[in-house]
């Protein structure tokens, strides 16, 4: 298991290599994810809003689209439980608000800008 500091350098590099500056996960703050990223199916999902209150503005989730009509589709999680449960979503979690990823457990490694998150 990773500590943070080790995750934040990973963190670091992926920005680094998009040429987009770190914005580092408020770990007081939950990310909403969805149970599904606990299972095996695949793709693992995320994407960052804004902050909002007691979110940092990470949603998570794995499989296809989220369904529109699960008003209970994300709950809140507290970010270090990621560590103990799904460590490889860690190093994407200092992307701006605006971007997104998309992978998976073999390697698949998908990062852009979505512009449509910062539309209210």
């Amino acid at each position: 298991m990773k500590d943070w500091i080790k995750i934040e350098e990973e963190q670091k590099e992926v920005c680094r290599t998009l040429n987009v500056d770190w914005a580092p996960l408020d770990r007081k703050l939950m990310v909403a994810i969805n149970e599904s990223i606990f299972t095996e199916m695949q793709p693992i999902n995320g994407l960052r809003h804004l902050k909002q209150k007691s979110i940092d503005g990470w949603y998570l989730w794995s499989g296809g689209e989220i369904p529109q009509e699960d008003d209970n589709f994300f709950k809140p999680i507290h970010p270090e439980h990621l560590i103990e449960r799904r460590e490889i979503i860690l190093k994407y979690l200092g992307l701006p608000a605006g971007w997104r990823f998309q992978i998976d457990d073999n390697g698949y490694e998908d990062i852009w800008f979505d512009e449509s998150i910062l539309i209210e």
